[in-house]
């Protein structure tokens, strides 16, 4: 088959959950394929050494300042005429010939509207809504995504497909130099990813302060990551230790997992969670909470905490629970159990996958 890919989110400058997975799939993608031709449609010119190299791929840059993706790269397509186009993240064009295949890696939004504008949970709803029906495959991250599809959506199952994203080990660099770099002290304990509201960060920094007050620990909690929309400066307001690094470079995030006491991930809502595999391959225990796809993947290599309606209870929790990790037998087990765990999650088994579906 000819398949059209859209693979205009692989060139952007500041990578996140969505970008990696576009990525990381369409190289696994490249390089198990052996008898589909794969157009790549880029917006911005690809780095030479971006993809492998094969003669099954022909790539089409295709530049467009708004709308790209529902008006230059539909017309493209309406011009090649592929088999089949997949577009890696939510959004299909409006109008477009042919099968389709689309990945939805979560609908936090419909469960927490507040976290976003009107106009973007408008435009997610919608768009996430007609890529979901238009389809004719639809990956999902987790059997949270799926369940949230079937039940928000009603699309079909039959339609639906979970295919785990695979999590690239981080490159473990020098740990020392990475907390120089980013002034932090040799103990303490992370979380990675936007600080908003639908990470718990609230509840995440009281936890934190339960345990530092109950332990008389001084190791500071590290806030990886930038400040997002309806971040509230309350949630940090008159607790010791917390620092906020500001976005992380990618290079530096290996040696940052490796240096923390542990990863503390209690999000609301994730589709996936790639900080939990990540932190798992670098040997740093986790705490999350066991809402949506966590569980999945932790599996039973994480501690958890339950998402609790009073927020004095679920800092007991969470500080119940780091006290479990520092000096105690748990932390050898967490760290055996966590990368056995995060060796699951390839993209070399997500892109068979995906080749499969296509038959």
């Amino acid at each position: 088959m000819r398949i059209a890919i859209d693979a205009s989110r692989t060139t952007v400058a500041r990578v996140t959950g969505t970008e990696r997975y576009a990525l990381e799939l369409i190289r696994a993608l490249i390089a198990q394929n052996t008898q589909h031709d794969l157009h790549l449609y880029f917006r911005d010119t690809p780095a030479p050494d971006l993809l492998p190299s094969s003669p099954r791929i022909t790539p089409h840059v295709i530049p467009f300042r708004r709308a790209w993706t529902h008006a230059r790269f539909a017309a493209a397509l309406w011009t090649a005429r592929p088999d089949l186009t997949f577009v890696p993240a939510h959004t299909l064009p409006f109008a477009f010939p042919g099968r389709a295949m689309v990945t939805v890696h979560d609908l936090g939004y419909r469960l927490f509207p507040q976290a976003h504008t009107w106009a973007g949970w408008a435009y997610l709803d919608a768009t996430t809504r007609y890529s979901s029906a238009r389809a004719d495959i639809v990956l999902a991250d987790s059997q949270a995504t799926a369940r949230d599809l079937a039940r928000f959506y009603r699309t079909p199952e039959h339609k639906i497909h979970v295919v785990y994203p695979g999590v690239t080990a981080p490159v473990i660099g020098d740990v020392a130099a990475v907390r120089a770099k980013y002034d932090l002290p040799q103990r303490y304990w992370l979380f990675v990813g936007t600080l908003q509201p639908r990470k718990n960060i609230a509840a995440l920094v009281q936890g934190y302060a339960r345990w530092r007050a109950q332990s008389g620990d001084d190791a500071a909690l590290v806030l990886a990551g930038g400040r997002g929309w309806l971040y509230d400066p309350a949630w940090t307001a008159g607790v010791d230790g917390v620092i906020e690094t500001g976005y992380i470079d990618e290079a530096d995030k290996g040696a940052l997992y490796a240096g923390a006491l542990g990863l503390l991930f209690p999000s609301l809502y994730e589709g996936f969670g790639f900080p939990v595999l990540e932190a798992m391959h670098c040997g740093t225990p986790v705490i999350c909470s066991s809402s949506s796809s966590l569980p999945e993947v932790g599996g039973d290599a994480a501690l958890y905490v339950p998402l609790l309606d009073d927020p004095a209870a679920m800092a007991d929790a969470l500080a119940a629970q780091m006290a479990q990790v520092v000096g105690t037998p748990m932390v050898s087990r967490l760290r055996e159990r966590g990368r056995a765990q995060a060796a699951q999650f390839t993209w070399s088994r997500a892109a068979e996958r995906v080749l499969s579906l296509l038959g």
